[in-house]
């Protein structure tokens, strides 16, 4: 008797077993054999199961087994070769899924016994991977645009009134966020807000180009630098004021916008219209503070350089 033969018995009674198939009004049925329910309810009715032995005999089948009543779960759940258990969180109105992993981290750490520790799985998993690039990623945004402008005004001082100017607009992206919170919405600091963040740093950015640009312009000319940044700031403001207003208008219908990746559309929207706004009406103020600043150590700088040059010119001679 083999183990095959045992658990082919118990699989044709209990589970049922397909032998053969017969045709009817044309069409093909298949014969499952199995016991009658009440031949298969109840432990003690393995003792009605026969099967034939090698001699020819039919045995209860309960002679080659041992059945142990034991309790036990349907399924076991394993994580990275480890027992687990899953654990689904649902984040409430207002909370960001970043601000239910550090809630995870933080009770984890406390109430974990010894031997306990807990991973994260799915779009969680990914998340916690990518959080810390985020930094990373807006780093690299901002090297990149000071490098341009650096090859592009051939300074490492005056990119500086560019860079510097960013923060204005990018604190006003937060700020209509969190008014946006206040008033109970569903927007926060998700991807589609990151997504607008590094949107920003371009647009923004080149707010303040056209105002730089054409302040060294007029610099370059003769005008003094208090004189050709005012010059510069009224003659492109109405550009910029042109071209800001019309984005912030384009993206209206997203903040705005209701039914199925309305959240999504409202991040977007919101946050990149504040930003803009805030960036516009302010950044047309600060900007050509900032280039008067550094337009002036930049001439100090040069004329330390063009001094020394000179001395050392004088003393070849």
């Amino acid at each position: 008797m083999t183990l095959s033969e045992v658990m082919t018995t118990l699989q044709a009674n209990i589970g049922s077993m397909y032998i053969s198939n017969f045709n009817l009004y044309g069409k093909q049925f298949r014969v499952m054999v199995q016991a009658a329910p009440e031949y298969r309810s109840r432990l003690e009715d393995l003792d009605g199961m026969y099967i034939q032995t090698s001699s020819g005999q039919m045995a209860p089948v309960t002679i080659f087994l041992t059945i142990t009543d034991i309790t036990g779960p349907q399924f076991l759940s394993r994580f990275n070769l480890y027992s687990a258990m899953d654990v689904t969180i649902v984040p409430k109105p207002g909370s960001s899924t970043g601000d239910v992993i550090n809630v995870v981290n933080t009770v984890a750490q406390e109430i974990l016994p010894s031997g306990y520790s807990y991973e994260y799985s799915g779009i969680s998993r990914e998340e916690v991977k990518s959080g810390s690039q985020t930094t990373i990623i807006f780093a690299l945004c901002l090297i990149f645009v000071y490098l341009l402008l650096s090859a592009l005004y051939e300074s490492y001082i005056l990119p500086l009134a560019v860079i510097l100017s960013l923060p204005i607009g990018l604190s006003g992206l937060y700020l209509f966020v969190f008014l946006a919170m206040m008033s109970g919405g569903t927007i926060v600091n998700n991807t589609y807000v990151q997504i607008s963040l590094v949107m920003l740093i371009g647009l923004l950015a080149k707010n303040a180009i056209l105002i730089v640009e054409y302040a060294i312009q007029n610099r370059q000319q003769g005008m003094g630098v208090v004189e050709s940044a005012i010059h510069g700031a009224i003659t492109r403001l109405r550009p910029i004021l042109m071209t800001s207003f019309a984005f912030i208008f384009g993206l209206m219908p997203l903040a705005f916008s209701s039914g199925a990746g309305a959240i999504g559309n409202k991040s977007i929207g919101i946050s990149a219209i504040g930003g803009m706004l805030v960036g516009t009406m302010i950044g047309v103020l600060v900007i050509p503070s900032l280039y008067i600043i550094f337009q002036t150590l930049q001439d100090r700088f040069n004329k330390k350089a063009f001094g020394s040059q000179d001395k050392a010119d004088k003393k070849e001679e």
